[in-house]
């Protein structure tokens, strides 16, 4: 069992913590379980929950929120994550189909971004990661029109779209976002436009009402640089909306950062689409498509200025100046010094309207400015770990108080939410009675209060230890439960009556299913069912055994079910 004294910790050196990509990640929430509001009446009774099930996204145990780990190597940051925001997730409209889960993500980003001439698209799905470890996504939804058809369509739906006209994500689905701005893509819960909500915990000019669950841009001014909200799949920051009037000036001021994208009205020399129809692309959009070009609906009420990416004109194309007439280029980028790097850096900034409204192009731009990297399913190297969270936490003590006139003393400690809690005290430091029953942490901190001990004792020694952990989704922690082995299969070992989390190496035959499918059951000698069960990689598969002190000596089999292939491993475990 867990022992050691709650202790603050430094746990990474000075100068690693001095690469922002190191240390701007908000974690905070790591050792508290994700929740949602699965209907509109229980966030009306903020009732939240910690399991649920709907559609894709099945959360059949609790599991921890956001970042679990933050790791580096010479050339690369990488993050663990369950892709689960920190802040209550939902409500989502009632025929919105999917509830997002634990993704179990690994994200890896350069440490020194590299800028090309020839820039890259993104691409549907994650372009990068926000600071609380959720998906980033870029301005589209995954539609585009057909012209044979006369709609929109996607490859699900049986029509696959021209990719000329594409859909713009916030003006065709910011109606199935939550009050944090995001929405899922099967169980991948994610933002296509500024994260409100994290912007709020970040401190950055968001006020939050606690009655209607709302959040709104501030209408105080602004006082200070935005923070860094995310990191984009190329190694650059993403920062929110408000940065120093002049790039290179931290004294000059602050303001909301302008995009250089505006809509086809007709103003700023663009062409005004409601007149000609979709019938041309804006210059930038020119530059990077690759189909044949095929003419879009004319504007309507079906079809509003706006609905396609391609609605926008870049106004470097229409004669206007970047750092003159807007801050932000075609990527959405411009260099600057900011608080995190004050010699300078490229960066991207969230785009918002004056009235605090999302704008065009939200994050980045349909191009990285640097070159991005793709995903992965696993750390292959070896790497220094400079933060662990979820069942990882380093708890630590918050505060010791006392309470002069009942003489009551009450401790307060960071906790992992699940976990149980030994409280001992002591005049001596030798002897450490046990003061208290077992405190159950329901949240990220817990408390306990001492009645009287002022009063009673001229010194006195506290300390607080984990005993235990609640049963939780443990896909994508590298957690071992105290007291358990550690082994690997084919060949690893264990003896009766003990606990073993073996890491199981896949046959290639049939295919190993993807790293985001779950194996339903594991089972060793034939009988011992696996728990904890999870993915380390695409290869592998994990899971915990408590071995029966009667169990069967000798070579056993292992029996991996997914909901698809079944892999049976004769002789791959032995219990001795």
């Amino acid at each position: 069992m867990k022992s050691a004294t709650l202790l603050l910790t430094i746990f990474a050196t000075a100068s690693a913590l001095a690469d922002p990509r190191l240390s701007s990640w908000f974690t905070e929430d790591s050792g508290r379980y994700a929740r949602i509001y699965q209907t509109v009446a229980a966030e009306t009774t903020r009732t939240t929950s910690t399991t649920w099930s709907k559609g894709a996204g099945t959360q059949s145990a609790p599991t921890y929120a956001g970042v679990s780990k933050v790791a580096y190597s010479t050339n690369w940051v990488y993050i663990r994550s369950t892709g689960l925001g920190g802040h209550i997730m939902g409500p989502w409209p009632t025929n919105f189909p999917n509830f997002p889960s634990n993704n179990a993500k690994t994200y890896r980003i350069p440490r020194t971004p590299v800028i090309p001439v020839t820039k890259s698209l993104t691409s549907l799905g994650a372009s990068g990661c926000m600071v609380n470890g959720v998906s980033m996504f870029d301005m589209r939804d995954a539609f585009s029109y057909v012209n044979t058809s006369g709609t929109d369509s996607t490859p699900m739906n049986g029509l696959t779209g021209d990719a000329v006209w594409n859909r713009e994500a916030y003006h065709n689905e910011s109606n199935t976002f939550d009050p944090a701005l995001a929405h899922q893509a099967g169980n991948n819960y994610h933002y296509h436009a500024q994260p409100i909500a994290l912007r709020y915990q970040l401190g950055d000019h968001v006020d939050y009402n606690p009655v209607t669950n709302r959040y709104t841009e501030s209408a105080t001014p602004v006082t200070k640089h935005s923070p860094i909200v995310a990191w984009a799949a190329d190694g650059l920051p993403v920062y929110g909306p408000y940065a120093y009037s002049d790039p290179l000036n931290p004294a000059s001021g602050l303001r909301r950062m302008e995009s250089g994208f505006v809509l086809r009205d007709g103003t700023n020399s663009t062409t005004n689409l409601t007149l000609t129809g979709r019938t041309t692309l804006p210059p930038w959009a020119q530059r990077i498509q690759t189909v044949t070009f095929k003419n879009g609906p004319a504007i309507s009420t079906t079809y509003l200025l706006g609905h396609y990416i391609e609605d926008f004109d870049y106004l470097g194309d229409r004669g206007f100046t970047v750092g003159v007439n807007f801050d932000l280029n075609e990527q959405n980028v411009r260099w600057c010094v900011t608080p995190e790097f004050p010699s300078g850096t490229y960066a991207y900034f969230t785009t918002l309207k004056a009235d605090g409204s999302p704008a065009y192009p939200y994050t980045t731009g349909r191009q990285y400015f640097a070159t991005p990297t793709g995903g992965i399913s696993s750390i292959a190297e070896t790497v220094t770990t400079v933060f662990t969270g979820g069942p990882n936490k380093i708890e630590a003590a918050e505060q010791v108080a006392a309470n002069n006139i009942t003489g009551d003393v009450t401790l307060t400690w960071s906790a992992v939410e699940g976990g149980t809690y030994l409280v001992e005290a002591s005049t001596d430091l030798t002897i450490w009675p046990d003061i208290a029953p077992a405190v159950i942490a329901s949240s990220d901190s817990a408390a306990f209060v001492e009645t009287g001990a002022k009063n009673i004792h001229d010194n006195r020694f506290y300390r607080v230890s984990r005993t235990s952990l609640a049963a939780f989704d443990a896909n994508g922690f590298d957690y071992t439960p105290p007291g358990t082995i550690t082994v690997t299969a084919p060949g690893g070992s264990a003896a009766r009556g003990t606990t073993a989390t073996v890491t199981i190496t896949l046959p290639t035959t049939p295919p190993n299913p993807g790293i985001t499918i779950m194996p339903s059951s594991i089972t060793l000698a034939g009988s011992i069912a696996g728990t904890a069960i999870s993915r380390p990689s695409a290869t592998t598969a994990k899971a915990t055994f408590a071995i029966p002190a009667n169990a069967p000596t000798g070579l056993q089999t292992i029996v991996v079910v997914f909901p698809g292939p079944t892999y049976t491993m004769a002789g791959a475990f032995t219990i001795n």
